[in-house]
């Protein structure tokens, strides 16, 4: 019998996907993109790329077949890139690519002496996890959610990010649109809410009626008492829940919010591993966690969803900009645990995107379908190549 193949090669690939309206819609008073192609939003003081930037990740075994990842790689995706090629590469070439967990370990604790528990670091290790995830289903001839310990479901309840536009109106009747379509859930970003964030939280409930859901994103712009008060406010439009409302690092501050608000609390996108979700978690800091695919991968992104569950928790991830790869990864972890109760739906990247990779995977009457065939069912498309940007070396 011959012996299981094992890695042969690790590539990189950073993708920058011109679109003709930035991330979270039109620019803002004071707002412009910079030489570099990166524009600060004022209203939430953070960075996004002008175009969809994204880190595509190639794993190939020995006899050829190739498992594709994705990782966060919106701002300075060269460091991910470096990470990647000059550290994690030739560390996994040789290994077995049925061991994703215990190589996702050891990748970690390669740094754990120097303090990497986050950032780009954890970011290149997720890539690479996703894509030994599906050269693993493909080396096996299964689906990912199989290998992940079964599947729940095939369909993925989803709700509309963003409702983008230059005026109140205009967002509105963004909204507006996508309920004619069958959506009943919808979240607002706070850090372009330019005419205020109750003012469109009371539009968008009395453009959407009563029964719609309707939660919004903070984006970590206040302290504690402020996101309490802002709560308080929002109430009378009934939101389905607050996401973000401080600042990551303030953990105290997370918990006093949460144990304050009558209205569900998200938090998780920013935390890229087991250990920074569990302290909130002990402390009931929120009652949704929203894992980000492209920040932890499908190794952590299973024990975050197990440990929410052992919590009481849902789960409803969060979907950030990519070429759609972690987002396939994404609901195939979705499809596999107890407690995942939605999916986020960034429609601005997810339609636009799609022609750029091969896969069964869409979004209709409000559910993501999962993506059919072994391993992840998606990999990029010819097209996409077109999109590679020069990497940056010192």
């Amino acid at each position: 019998m011959s012996a299981f193949p094992t890695i042969r090669s690790v590539e990189s690939f950073i993708i920058s996907i011109p679109r003709e309206v930035p991330y979270l819609g039109p620019l803002g008073p004071g707002e412009r993109i910079n030489e570099r192609g990166y524009l600060v939003r004022q209203g939430n003081r953070a960075i996004y790329p002008s175009t969809d930037m994204s880190v595509l990740i190639k794993v190939t075994a020995e006899d050829g077949t190739v498992g594709w990842g994705e990782t966060y790689g919106i701002i300075a995706p060269d460091a991910v890139t470096s990470i990647i090629d000059d550290v994690l590469g030739p560390v996994v070439t040789g290994r077995d690519p049925r061991d994703p967990v215990v190589i996702q370990e050891d990748l970690y604790d390669l740094m754990r002496v120097r303090g990497f528990f986050g950032g780009f670091y954890v970011d290149a290790i997720a890539g690479l996890d996703i894509a030994l995830w599906d050269l693993f289903g493909k080396l096996v001839g299964q689906p990912v959610v199989k290998l992940l310990g079964g599947q729940r479901r095939e369909r993925i309840p989803c709700y509309v990010s963003g409702v983008p536009g230059a005026t109140m109106e205009g967002r509105v009747e963004t909204a507006r649109r996508f309920a004619a379509q069958g959506f009943d859930a919808f979240k607002f970003h706070s850090a372009v809410s330019f005419d205020g964030i109750v003012e469109e939280m009371r539009a968008l409930r009395e453009g959407l009626g009563p029964q719609a859901r309707i939660a919004v994103d903070l984006h970590w712009k206040f302290s504690a008492q402020e996101a309490i008060q802002l709560a308080d406010r929002l109430m009378p439009f009934n939101p389905w829940f607050i996401e973000a409302p401080c600042q990551p690092e303030d953990i105290e501050g997370q918990a006093h919010v949460g144990a304050s608000i009558r209205v569900p609390l998200a938090l998780g996108e920013e935390w890229r591993t087991v250990y920074e979700y569990r302290p909130r978690m002990e402390r009931r800091s929120m009652s949704i966690v929203q894992p980000e695919m492209g920040h932890i991968g499908l190794s952590q992104f299973m024990q975050i969803g197990r440990m929410a569950n052992a919590f009481h928790m849902q789960v409803i991830p969060h979907a950030s900009i990519g070429l759609g790869v972690f987002q396939a990864a994404s609901l195939h972890a979705a499809a596999a645990l107890p407690n995942c109760a939605m999916h986020e739906y960034q429609h601005s990247i997810f339609d636009r995107n799609l022609k750029y990779v091969k896969t069964t995977m869409r979004c209709e009457a409000a559910h993501f379908v999962l993506p059919e065939g072994p391993g992840l069912g998606i990999e990029p498309a010819r097209d996409v190549f077109q999109f590679v940007r020069r990497k940056v070396r010192a």
